[in-house]
């Protein structure tokens, strides 16, 4: 068995219980439901979807407090901690949306707090993208859905995809790590992702071992 620690809303729960479904040697650890998940254990983290992160945690000015919503203190306090000790120990690490701008801000990076026209696309994808020429998972178009996006990229962040249409940052990865990749849109809700999702689960079991 293997062990993946993360923190995922109940209104998330379903579209992850279906990526999950197929592989019954991974056991999940949910903080949303124990907040005192112990790290020591724990195999690989995987950061989801969400709220914003709380300002006490961003790394930048903020002209408008208002841009900023639907924050959880306890959620940013132990996701923070989880991406410090996870990445100091070489443990594969797959980031997805907010979990994205989790990671840039814990590598010192900086997010635009509001951007238009990137909240619309739940499950259809189609959000075009271009790709760099190391980029593995090349997705024509994705199913992003943010209002915030990456602006200073983090340190040892390699970006992957843009968004055709505007330049934001939809997939990057740490190229110095055993296996850290982060998107901004939501794989766990189409099955075309699944490949995303395998490569994650092949590197938690081999580095398990």
């Amino acid at each position: 068995m293997v062990n993946i620690a993360t923190w995922i809303r109940q209104c998330d729960e379903h579209w992850f219980a279906r990526v999950f479904a197929g592989h019954p040697d991974i056991v999940i650890h949910n903080a949303r439901l124990h907040t005192g998940v112990a790290l020591g254990g724990i195999d690989a983290l995987m950061l989801t979807g969400g709220g914003d992160i709380s300002p006490s945690f961003l790394r930048q000015p903020i002209p408008r407090p208002s841009l900023i919503v639907d924050t959880d203190l306890a959620r940013d306090e132990w996701e923070f901690a989880a991406v410090r000790e996870i990445l100091a120990a070489g443990k594969p690490l797959l980031a997805i949306c907010r979990g994205l701008q989790v990671l840039n801000v814990a590598l010192s990076g900086t997010l635009h707090l509001d951007i238009p026209d990137h909240d619309f696309a739940e499950t259809r994808n189609i959000q075009p993208l271009r790709h760099s020429s190391s980029s593995r998972h090349r997705f024509e178009a994705v199913n992003s859905s943010h209002h915030q996006a990456l602006d200073k990229i983090g340190d040892g962040l390699e970006i992957e995809a843009w968004s055709t249409t505007d330049g934001i940052i939809e997939q990057a990865r740490i190229r110095e790590h055993r296996f850290a990749i982060a998107v901004q849109y939501h794989p766990e809700r189409h099955p075309m992702y699944r490949p995303l999702f395998e490569e994650f689960f092949d590197s938690v079991r081999r580095l398990a071992r």
